[in-house]
């Protein structure tokens, strides 16, 4: 079997004008990048923007494994299959993060013959989107330090500085630095981090914002510090708003690419899931959902962060209403879920998928709690077998629960036409009945612990006298009726990675409390999730080449 990168680079893409059409969408309405990459225009907005709504499908999956599962796999794979069920969709997608595409995980294009191309531009500096928001998050962290050195008339606590610099990259030597390091002209000398770019406020931001009026706003009420006195110092303060919108102005725009059977995909931001609220751009959703009849979307990791937060957070904020939501899970990872070691996944073992099938269940219960209705899609395997498939069949349709089989992967989109047929008829005869899960006039620490019951199935919540004293501070501060951003492990219902399945009697430990009050959320940092990750023993970057002839080889 050929690799996902082979499989790319063999792919015959048609010029990004040519699917730009399939859309209505005018040569004019576009900013090329080259002949396969475009930004969509203000203009086009315009245009649209009074259409009705097409339907919006949600991809999720149950939490990651080393099993793999397939979430933008599936997402790429049903867009492609309605476009042979002859349906105008729209598959709208995060963009990649260069810290997994060189670490453990590798990229997000999808994989097989479900894929967004081109794949190696998409994974790796792609339109320039993620290169400004670290500039923007680092020219704000400069004019910060600046201002300190130049006289300080802010009266910034230099111990009270909470904005941090980013870097889209996994380097764990960097989360915590001493800077002003040196003479006196050098600056002032002080405790500094860094953190990956996609965990930075200004990707959220840039996701979260409706035009460029909303982006200023929102960046200039980022809290980048305290004064003596303890009251916020916020970047309309440092006067960096306007510098940081002008290197946003193209970043903000949504970018258009295509599948390798040339459906429309809009890539856009790529806040990460776990440490982030991990959905793509309002921006681009929004313009998807007025340019097809279906639009395929995702959020990253398990339906317990990424659904959550899409549901909680970003359709909060836009007013979406999602009408459907694919739970994608795999045999192999739900054995794995019950038990049986990575390199024993192939073979039959009904014990252990009884067992580990509790974790699809929880998330099944999850998402019915939002009221909306549910396909299940088991991302196939050759190794699975047909008592194993008959079996999860059974026990999600006795849900209530649609089901298909996932052969996109091998097959592109002829192998999503079950999974496609299974999500017309949701939308056909389940009306979604959406609703968040907490009201916005719940305390903020009232918010965690609905999220850390109702989805995690924790039975309560520990905070830390630091986390305590900072959500007091923050509700005084006048944001108590903000959402909230969990970060936590992927891999478990738990703050525990270790807690595999449907773990029961554990408790959220909640270390830490920050506001985003550009972004719109309050963050609460659970367990020992990290907000810069690390590279692995072997990195991914350790395969990865370019011949002579610029083909790039070892991506996944």
């Amino acid at each position: 079997m050929k690799t996902d990168i082979e499989i790319a680079q063999e792919a015959v893409m048609i010029p990004i004008q040519e699917v730009a059409k399939k859309l209505d969408i005018t040569e004019d309405e576009l900013e090329l990048y080259g002949k396969y990459k475009a930004k969509l225009s203000d203009d086009l907005w315009e245009r649209v923007k009074d259409r009705p709504d097409g339907k919006l499908v949600l991809v999720t999956a149950i939490n990651p494994t080393p099993a793999g599962e397939g979430k933008t796999t599936t997402s790429v794979g049903l867009g492609q299959a309605f476009g042979v069920l002859g349906k105008k969709a729209v598959v709208a997608l995060r963009e990649p993060s260069l810290g997994p595409c060189f670490g453990i995980k590798g990229g997000a294009a999808g994989g097989g013959y479900a894929q967004a191309v081109p794949m190696e531009d998409l994974n790796l500096h792609f339109t320039g989107d993620f290169h400004a928001i670290t500039s923007a998050n680092n020219l704000l962290a400069a004019m910060l330090d600046n201002h300190i050195q130049q006289g300080n008339v802010l009266g910034i606590d230099p111990r009270q500085v909470v904005w941090k610099r980013c870097l889209d990259m996994n380097d764990r030597v960097l989360r915590n630095i001493v800077v002003g390091l040196g003479r006196k002209t050098d600056g002032v000398v002080r405790e500094d981090h860094f953190i990956i770019t996609v965990a930075s406020e200004i990707m959220a931001i840039l996701c979260l914002a409706e035009d460029m009026a909303d982006l200023k706003k929102r960046l200039g009420r980022i809290i980048v510090a305290y004064n003596y006195d303890g009251d916020p110092v916020t970047a309309d303060q440092i006067h960096a708003t306007g510098a940081m919108a002008a290197l946003l102005k193209d970043a903000i725009k949504p970018n258009l690419i295509q599948t390798l059977e040339h459906t429309p995909v809009l890539v856009h931001g790529g806040p990460f899931a776990n440490i982030a609220h991990g959905c793509n751009s309002i921006r681009a959703t929004r313009t998807a959902l007025k340019l097809a009849d279906i639009t395929v979307t995702e959020a990253g990791f398990g339906a317990d962060l990424g659904a959550e937060k899409f549901f909680d957070i970003k359709c909060r904020m836009a007013g979406l209403k999602p009408d459907a939501v694919v739970l994608v899970a795999t045999v192999r990872a739900l054995k794995y879920n019950g038990g049986v070691p990575k390199d024993q996944l192939s073979g039959e073992n009904l014990d252990a998928l009884k067992k580990g099938i509790v974790n699809l269940e929880k998330h099944i219960e999850n998402l019915q709690k939002y009221g909306v209705p549910i396909v299940v899609t088991l991302n196939s395997f050759i190794t699975d077998t047909e008592a194993e498939v008959s079996y999860i069949r059974s026990f999600c349709e006795e849900r209530g629960c649609e089901f298909a089989l996932s052969e996109v992967w091998e097959k592109g989109g002829k192998g999503g036409v079950a999974l496609a047929e299974a999500v017309l008829k949701t939308l056909e005869t389940k009306p979604s009945q959406f609703k968040p899960i907490y009201d916005d006039d719940m305390s903020l620490k009232d918010k965690i612990t609905t999220v850390a019951k109702e989805i995690y199935g924790a039975d309560g919540v520990s905070f830390a006298p630091a986390a305590e004293t900072e959500l007091k501070k923050i509700e005084a501060m006048g944001f108590r009726s903000l959402p909230v951003c969990m970060a936590k492990t992927q891999y478990s219902l738990s703050d525990d990675p270790a807690r595999l399945g449907r773990p029961e009697h554990f408790t959220i430990t909640v270390r830490e409390v920050y506001i985003s009050s550009g972004a719109g959320f309050v963050v609460a940092l659970t367990g020992s999730v990290m907000t810069m990750p690390g590279l692995p023993k072997v990195p991914a970057a350790n395969g990865i080449d370019v011949n002579d002839d610029g083909v790039i080889t070892g991506l996944y």
